[in-house]
């Protein structure tokens, strides 16, 4: 199971009530941040802004595509470690509002780790160092580090035995 916080809500759904969870004005300040950062091709402007505006932790060396959607109401929730790459259009999410709840969780995305295009991440998800993440997987549960995931439900391909081994198998050039 995912590790979030859940919240009940009554009456209506849990999205007509967001603005008692976040303030509107957080929303729009992050909502245009990150529509700037998507845009922007210079990695280290685009990590300036994450870390400084939205409050997310981003270390060093840290790569994000063109494209990636970080959580809108919750971007500090967002860790991603050193040396990583985030591909093309993929979206981090920190909360689900649901029918009769909504969960927020932290993301926490280890160092060295390869996250493929178009790849949704929910809230309360690990991906551990060293992991790899295929385009087009919806990560709904932890990742282990050095593990090689895929797919919709995401499935373990690989693990990191398994890599490491097909590693030492191949020729060497």
């Amino acid at each position: 199971m995912r590790k979030t916080t859940r919240h009940p809500v009554e009456n209506a759904n849990s999205l007509w009530q967001i603005y008692q969870t976040v303030s509107f004005w957080k929303v729009v300040k992050n909502f245009i941040v990150i529509q700037i950062a998507r845009y922007t091709p210079f990695l280290q402007v685009k990590n300036g802004l994450y870390r400084h505006l939205l409050q997310m932790k981003v270390d060093r060396q840290t790569a994000f595509a063109l494209m990636v959607m970080p959580d809108v109401m919750f971007p500090e929730k967002i860790t991603v470690g050193k040396n990583s790459v985030i591909g093309y259009n993929t979206t981090i999410l920190a909360h689900e509002y649901l029918i009769n709840e909504y969960r927020i969780g932290e993301v926490v995305i280890g160092d060295e780790v390869l996250i493929g295009a178009n790849t949704t991440i929910l809230p309360g998800v690990t991906i551990g160092d060293g992991a790899v993440v295929s385009a087009g997987t919806l990560v709904h549960k932890d990742v282990s580090p050095g593990s090689f995931v895929g797919g919709n439900p995401m499935q373990l391909i690989y693990t990191k035995e398994e890599m490491e081994k097909r590693k030492a198998d191949s020729p060497q050039e």
